[in-house]
Formats: structure tokens, C-alpha cells, sequence
């Protein structure tokens, strides 16, 4: 079978599977069995595939059918211009995360002292070390997690300390200049209605945070009115419908809060400062 023959074929299967995407998921599963660039594709598009190949991209469709994420069968995500590696041990990074970046980037003064709280697979953390002159440490209660976060660091050359907390509590007080964070944020009863490819392949300890929906929002904060020096800066992530709910979470120790949209309006970050 040829490479333009097997992404026909691919693309049909995942089609009929309603799979999002069905030629540019066949395209990246197919370059990842061949372990080529997707240029090779079409610039090779009437050889022959060999029989290991081949066997090795009818089990990646037959894992993306099933829904499993391609993310997590290729082991790739493009985060802000970098490649990450992730695994069904940390969750797949998102476009819309990088809304989070920029904000964050506003706030940062070299030689801050940063920290990520449950940085899963490091790409807030490693981000952020590596466009800013930053100390930046990161957390994640899962040591799983901490493990795929350090090889990103070590291949993307970042310099982050990982430490494997709950949270934030093995900071002192005083002790940073700026917290960033995309936390659990979806409530239990919701998991009926998510995705399932999120759902049954994500890790539910990175996705869901309580019966609500909003208890991580509320214990970082309660410790990063220790941690955060005066003037400090809290940048969140939010989950949809979330602003008004955090909002209320921040007291008079804080500053009124800047938040902005992502691109389909949905109200995606919120940054604050601790008053002195």
C-alpha cells in the first residue's frame, strides 16, 4: 500500500469513527509510524509503506478510534512554539493556556521568584523560564507528572525546580514574587457531559477539583496570601463560567483583578496582586 493510499484509507476509518480532523489525525499518525516530518508525506506520496509501518499506523488508528488522544500516541503537543512530551500521566497543554503565558509575562521582573502550581507536564513552568529571566520553581502532587515535567525541562534546556507538593505549602512566607496556575477547575457532576477523549484518558487528578468546581482556586489563594511577598502577583487560569466565582474567593488583601478573554470570548485568565 502506498502513503497516499493508507492516508485515503486512514481518513475514511476515522471519518466513519466521527473523529475530529479525520485527514490531518491520519496525516500526523501516519508521519509518526514512518517517523518522518508530514512533508515526507507528499513529497513521498507513491512509495510503498513497509509491513512495520504499516502495522504500526493500523494501531494508532485503531487507539485514536477508540478515543484515545493523539497527543497521547504520538507524545507530542506544540506548546508556544516548543514541542512537549505528554503522557496519560499529565494533561495535554492548551492553546488557550498560552493566554495564560502572556499574561504572566507582563508581571514578570528578571529575577523573580516564580512558582507553577501543578505544573503537569512543565509547560507553564518551562515556558515562562525560558522567555523570562525568572527563578521559577514548580509543584505537582503527582510524581508521575513531576517526571514527564523534568524531561521537558532537561530537552528544552529550562532551568525549573520541581518539587513534589500539595500545592503550594512548602513555601514560606514572603517567599515568592509570582504564582502562576491552571488548576483543576471541572466539578464531578460535569464529567458526563466533557469529551470523552478528556474524560476516559486524561488524569482525572488534574481535571476535577470537587462537587463544585472551584475548591483549588480557593486553598491557592488562601496560600498565596502567605507565600506572595507584598505586591506580588497570582496569574490563573479559569475554567468556564469561573471569573464571578473567583472574584468572590479574593478579599481586601488584594487588588482589584484584570482578567481577559481568549478567542472565543470565554473569560480565560485573571491576575491580581497582594497588597502591601
Amino acid at each position: 500500500m502506498t502513503i497516499q493510499a493508507a492516508l485515503h484509507q486512514g481518513s475514511k476509518l476515522l471519518e466513519e469513527a466521527r473523529i475530529d480532523a479525520p485527514r490531518l489525525t491520519a496525516e500526523v499518525l501516519l508521519s509518526y509510524a514512518l517517523r518522518k516530518e508530514r512533508l515526507y508525506l507528499f513529497s513521498h506520496s507513491d512509495e510503498d509503506l513497509s509491513q512495520v509501518a504499516w502495522l504500526h499506523y493500523g494501531r494508532y488508528l485503531f487507539q485514536r478510534m477508540n478515543g484515545r488522544p493523539t497527543q497521547y500516541i504520538t507524545h507530542r503537543q506544540e506548546f508556544y512554539g516548543r514541542g512537549f512530551r505528554v503522557t496519560p500521566d499529565v494533561l495535554i497543554p492548551r492553546p488557550e493556556t498560552e493566554f495564560v503565558i502572556e499574561a504572566a509575562l507582563k508581571c514578570i521582573r528578571p529575577g523573580d521568584r516564580i512558582l507553577d502550581v501543578g505544573c503537569g507536564s512543565g509547560a507553564i513552568a518551562i515556558t515562562l523560564a525560558l522567555e523570562s529571566k525568572a527563578k521559577v520553581w514548580a509543584t505537582d502532587i503527582s510524581r508521575p507528572a513531576l517526571r514527564v515535567a523534568q524531561h521537558n525541562a532537561r530537552t528544552l534546556g529550562a532551568s525549573v525546580q520541581f518539587v513534589n507538593d500539595d500545592l503550594l505549602s512548602a513555601f514560606g512566607p514572603g517567599s515568592l514574587d509570582g504564582i502562576v496556575s491552571n488548576p483543576p477547575y471541572v466539578a464531578h457532576h460535569e464529567a458526563d457531559g466533557m469529551q470523552r477523549e478528556v474524560r476516559d484518558f486524561e488524569p482525572h487528578v488534574a481535571l476535577f477539583a470537587g462537587d463544585v468546581g472551584t475548591e483549588l482556586y480557593q486553598k491557592i489563594i488562601r496560600q498565596a496570601c502567605v507565600a506572595l511577598k507584598p505586591g506580588g502577583y497570582l496569574v490563573f487560569e479559569l475554567g468556564w463560567k469561573s471569573l464571578e466565582s473567583v472574584r468572590a474567593m479574593l478579599g481586601a488583601g488584594w487588588s482589584e483583578p484584570e482578567y481577559g478573554d481568549d478567542l472565543a470570548g470565554i473569560p480565560r485568565f485573571l491576575t491580581v496582586r497582594r497588597r502591601g
